[in-house]
């Protein structure tokens, strides 16, 4: 029901910001519908752990404060036997959004900025600057600009051959198209040049369709690469950019463990709410909600600066996404154990 009332609100501030862009880009409806469809899954995914949180804290103060917490223990129930329905319901809800962050989220994610990149940064400094530069073997290395997902083209391509650090031939082609029914990579305005020992020899080609040694899924900005694979398919993309030595390997692998740490991090955060709101305040229900945004709001903190500490450092993907749900892991049993007395 959270998820219910704040996306539509979160879809109504997206659109209200991009909807002079859909119309001067004469966006189709079905498209239009189809990525708020994909925006709806993408942030329900990130912000399902704190909704989860806080309808938990809504729902037990409401018991506290009618005192039915107070006569469901003095009853004789213990503690534990009270918390056993969040628990399943909790386990319940994280089996779901594992299998939403494994697998729909990142078809979603895929279709969220696919349409970014076509419709909504169309004309913008910041389309012209997001250039592909990869190293797709031992020996080659590929360079691309103006990424179009949607028709499978890209602007300015390179492919350079190395062999040792001599640079063997060159090809640069002004556009390059994925043709999915052949396999095959058009090439306009193509230019190749094979380094001699003495001189270089030059061949000009209005269009070459050939095959090239690399998957136009290669090409996607490294920006949202990660987000748009399933788990299967991401940890064999991570292998792969792990052998050829990629330097975004850290941001690969923050993705990766976020797939399983956030549904685990709402189970967390279920204990956690439902410690800190079986107690009847002054100030009632209200005190609970300001106590568990904050705690949202420090956990939200804590994810993001390590997650983007992993990203832009040495530092262990690992511990980065971990440490949040370790820290709020033992404030858990603090809290659960305080409650109980």
């Amino acid at each position: 029901m959270m998820l219910v009332l704040f996306i539509p609100i979160g879809i109504t501030v997206n659109l209200a910001e991009k909807i002079d862009k859909i119309l001067d880009n004469e966006v189709p409806f079905i498209e239009v519908a189809n990525y708020y469809l994909d925006f709806t899954i993408y942030f329900a995914n990130l912000l399902f752990p704190i909704f989860l949180f806080l309808s938990v804290i809504w729902f037990t103060s409401k018991l506290a404060m009618n005192t039915e917490i107070v006569a469901i223990l003095s009853s004789g129930v213990s503690f534990y036997r009270f918390l056993r329905p969040y628990l399943i319901g909790a386990t319940i809800v994280c089996v779901g959004a594992l299998i939403l962050a494994m697998y729909l989220a990142p078809e979603a994610s895929k279709g969220f900025n696919e349409f970014k990149y076509q419709y909504l940064k169309r004309g913008d400094k910041v389309q012209e600057t997001n250039d592909v530069y990869r190293q797709i073997n031992d020996n080659e290395f590929i360079y691309a600009s103006n990424f179009q997902p949607n028709n499978k083209s890209a602007r300015n391509f390179t492919l350079e051959h190395f062999e040792g650090n001599k640079l063997k031939f060159k090809i640069s082609a002004t556009n390059l198209r994925y043709n999915e029914e052949d396999s095959l990579y058009e090439l306009t305005r193509v230019n190749k040049r094979i380094i001699g020992k003495e001189e270089d020899s030059i061949m000009y080609m209005r269009k070459l369709d050939t095959i090239l040694p690399f998957e136009f899924d290669e090409l996607t900005p490294e920006s949202y690469i990660a987000e748009t694979l399933n788990y299967t398919e991401l940890n064999d993309f991570i292998e792969k950019e792990s052998r050829r030595g990629s330097g975004n390997i850290n941001r690969y692998l923050v993705v990766a463990y976020k797939r399983w740490s956030i549904p685990i991090s709402a189970f967390i955060l279920t204990i956690i709410a439902v410690a800190v709101a079986s107690f009847k305040r002054r100030g009632g229900m209200g005190v609970n909600l300001a106590v568990g945004i904050s705690l949202a709001f420090v956990f939200i903190f804590f994810d993001k600066v390590f997650g983007t500490m992993a990203e832009q450092s040495t530092f262990s993907p690992l511990i980065a996404v971990w440490f949040p749900n370790i820290v709020f892991g033992v404030l858990a049993i603090i809290l659960l154990f305080r409650a109980k007395r």
